[in-house]
């Protein structure tokens, strides 16, 4: 195997697939820390696989040599990054790949490629959507996935489709994040369901989120019988296995209507917010209590520290305090993409039961106050003692 490629294109594809790289890698599977360079095509191949995830990138490369070569993927990655600005020439040379790019030369041991195992194919495309709209979306929504691993389900994005609507959702059973937006599918009557691992998804939906980026999504199924969802845009894929489990059946908890509606400013509230939870220990709520004046948020009782501070508000109902873990409702005012946020909830008759009620935040409404919002975070609140 030899070729030549373009430095800052070679040192982008290395990176990008060396995150899919495992953190640890047992003596057995000791070739899953490699990254395969496949130079039998017209483009060189790179590409990582633990298993789980399968991450590959194409780069233009003048190929003198077809053949295959398996690396350490850390030191290659690592040693891509630090090469001067010049192209790169790549060779074996017996038991080493020879790295040289202009006067640096680099001697690496080859691991087996044939031990490597073979990646899992892209199962055919579902259908096609903007890079920078998915992108855009998947953040919304994996900021309320479950991070704890003894309860996989709730680690990953649920993505259903139903012809040309695409609804992404996620939930660690605290806060619920809700999505939807259109897309492209293959057919007409496209119709799936998907439990993708919210980790994966996110990276993979922001690496490609770039200008002009078109997304292949596709769902189906792997040569071993796994359920597999794959992601391609411009030179770069990603297939991935789903998650098995039932995600919970988070419709119900989505009310039709919140009747008691406040209005605020997304900037000064994330800010008031910020400097009102500095005295709240980690997981102590910040209270906020709703007036027709104004909204006033407070932290800290008794004996400790204490603080508060007051915002304007467009709010039409009686006096209601509500409490909230403070960074899950930062998560939510900086996942909406607006200037303003809606803060409904579920009763505007008995102000006791709706500080008990999940509170649904989304962004400014339009002209039609019936129409569904594109995104929702429902937000559970905190009991208050006393």
């Amino acid at each position: 195997m030899k070729f030549r490629v373009e430095r800052d294109e070679f040192t982008d594809a290395v990176a990008w697939t060396a995150r899919t790289l495992p953190s640890r890698a047992t003596t057995q599977l000791q070739v899953l820390a490699g990254l395969l360079l496949d130079a039998t095509g017209p483009t060189l191949k790179v590409a990582a696989f633990d298993y789980e995830v399968a991450a590959q990138a194409e780069v233009d490369a003048t190929i003198s040599e077809e053949g295959r070569a398996l690396v350490t993927g850390k030191m290659l990655a690592d040693i891509t990054r630090a090469l001067p600005a010049a192209p790169v020439d790549l060779s074996i040379d017996g038991s080493r790949l020879n790295v040289v790019c202009g006067n640096a030369r680099f001697a690496l041991p080859l691991l087996p490629v044939d031990d490597y195992p073979s990646l899992p194919p892209m199962p055919p495309v579902t259908g096609h959507i903007e890079g920078a709209a998915f992108g855009a979306a998947v953040s919304q929504v994996a900021v309320a996935a479950g991070r704890d691993d003894t309860l996989p389900v709730l680690t990953g994005v649920r993505i259903e489709i139903e012809g040309d609507t695409l609804t992404l959702a996620a939930t660690d059973r605290y806060r619920l994040a809700v999505r939807t937006l259109k897309w492209r599918p293959a057919s007409p009557d496209a119709s799936g369901v998907a439990l993708v691992p919210a980790r994966t998804l996110l990276d993979t939906a922001k690496s490609l989120s770039g200008a002009g980026v078109e997304v292949a999504i596709a769902l189906g199924s792997g040569p071993s019988g796994e359920t597999l969802a794959g992601f391609a845009g411009g030179t770069r894929q990603t297939t991935t296995r789903l998650l098995e489990g039932t995600f919970p059946p988070y419709r119900k908890l989505l009310p039709e209507s919140s009747p008691l509606v406040a209005q605020l400013e997304i900037a000064p509230l994330t800010e008031a917010v910020k400097r009102v939870a500095l005295v709240a220990a980690r997981t102590a709520p910040v209270k906020l209590s709703f007036s027709p004046e104004n909204l006033v948020l407070e932290a800290g009782s008794g004996g400790e520290a204490q603080a508060s501070e007051t915002l304007p508000i467009s709010y039409d109902g009686p006096e209601l305090t509500v409490a909230f873990n403070p960074s899950y409702l930062l998560d939510a005012l900086g996942a909406l993409e607006s200037d303003v946020v809606q803060m409904g909830f579920a009763s505007a008759d008995d102000p006791a039961l709706a500080a008990s009620k999940p509170a649904i935040l989304t962004g400014k409404g339009g002209d039609d106050g019936d129409e569904i919002p594109d995104y929702r975070y429902l937000l559970m609140p905190i009991r208050l003692n006393g």
